[in-house]
């Protein structure tokens, strides 16, 4: 099973070159050295600072937040920052 992952705003440029439009893109990830969120920007060239926002499986969550086969990741860039930092708590397994 997969981890599912919705890129928005310019971090879709990182995956896809060549994508039109403004709608969210969605991967499919099957690779078992992938543990957190970290390791995700890794396998898309994106640097940690050009994250603003991730959820986890809809909750609030960082960088080290761990994610496993079934888990759904969205990653926000910084130019689509929102308040979500100064309201929720994010979630971190390390």
């Amino acid at each position: 099973m997969p981890i599912y992952l919705k890129l928005f705003g310019d971090l879709r440029k990182k995956a896809d070159p060549n994508i039109k439009g403004s709608l969210s893109l969605k991967l499919e990830i099957n690779d078992s050295e992938i543990s957190n969120v970290q390791g995700i920007l890794r396998k898309f060239n994106i640097d940690d600072n050009e994250v603003y926002h991730i959820f986890v499986n809809s909750v609030y969550a960082g960088l080290k937040k761990n994610v496993k086969d079934g888990d759904k990741v969205s990653l926000f860039p910084r130019n689509m920052a929102l308040l979500y930092k100064w309201y929720f708590k994010r979630e971190e397994d390390e």
